[in-house]
């Protein structure tokens, strides 16, 4: 789905077990003192996560890993650290370890997903999501990833069915709505493209993503006032979109969409 993951992790990796990792069953012959060390790791971690610091992260979690080897949830994270940095191979090693581990859990089997997607391995990312709606049918995060991955196959009517699937199952997931209006307007649908990206604004009015999208939509139906008002908070919000290659290859918008974006900056 993209060729420098640590961008996009927020859209699409699951942080599985949250802080209460190391709340999963421990070998007995574990200490209560190492259970605290391994907690105080695992928040480190998460803080290092939270400031973009995934190098910290990764070596947070492998002290986890070496103090608590059967933790799956300390292996999953670390693959999501290296999925952060682009390494992207010793990510997917991670998530099949935890996966390994903890068969019958989600988020190993998402997260493997996406790092699949950066390596352009479509059709093994969608047997991950399909494997993941086995085990949980209302896994909303699931269907959009699959979208993404469908998206990726160029398959972007199968795409629309998995982003209004994920919206049936969570309405406020709001990257999956916004895949979705991409993906309207990928298929010639741009009126209604238009009016579900000011619906999703007009709900959550920082979202850069969607302030982009209109900004370009609106600049190629000549509406340049509409364009200019919305490529100011786009801008101000996250100024990676004035980035046409990031847009393309790392957000990865559909190509028509990515086309007239760029129309736009090239005249700013």
């Amino acid at each position: 789905m993209f060729k420098l993951i640590a961008i996009i992790l927020s859209l699409l990796l699951v942080f599985g077990w949250g802080e209460s990792v190391m709340a999963q069953p421990q070998p007995s012959s574990i200490t209560e003192e190492q259970l605290k060390q391994g907690d105080e790791w695992a928040t480190q971690a998460f803080t290092a996560t939270n400031k973009g610091d995934f190098a910290t992260a990764e070596e947070y979690w492998t002290k986890i890993i070496e103090q608590f080897p059967t933790n799956a949830g300390a292996w999953s994270n670390r693959g999501n650290s290296r999925v952060s940095q682009n390494k992207l191979q010793e990510a997917l090693a991670d998530y099949n370890k935890a996966i390994e581990l903890a068969p019958n859990v989600t988020d190993p089997y998402l997260n493997r997903g996406a790092a699949l997607e950066g390596l352009g391995k479509w059709e093994e990312a969608i047997a991950d999501y399909n494997h993941v709606l086995e085990l949980d049918a209302k896994d909303a995060m699931a269907y959009n990833n699959r979208g993404n991955a469908k998206a990726g196959l160029g398959k972007w009517e199968d795409a629309i069915a998995d982003y209004q699937k994920s919206n049936a199952i969570a309405p406020n997931f709001a990257f999956a709505r916004a895949n979705y209006a991409l993906a309207l307007y990928e298929t010639g649908q741009i009126d209604q493209a238009i009016r579900e990206m000011r619906n999703i604004v007009r709900k959550y009015p920082k979202f850069a993503d969607m302030r982009a999208a209109l900004t370009a939509a609106y600049w190629l139906k000549g509406e340049q006032g509409e364009a200019e008002s919305n490529w100011v908070a786009a801008y101000g919000l996250d100024s990676r979109y004035k980035d046409i290659n990031w847009v393309a290859n790392i957000r990865r918008w559909p190509p028509s969409m990515v086309a007239a974006l760029d129309k736009f900056l090239k005249l700013k």
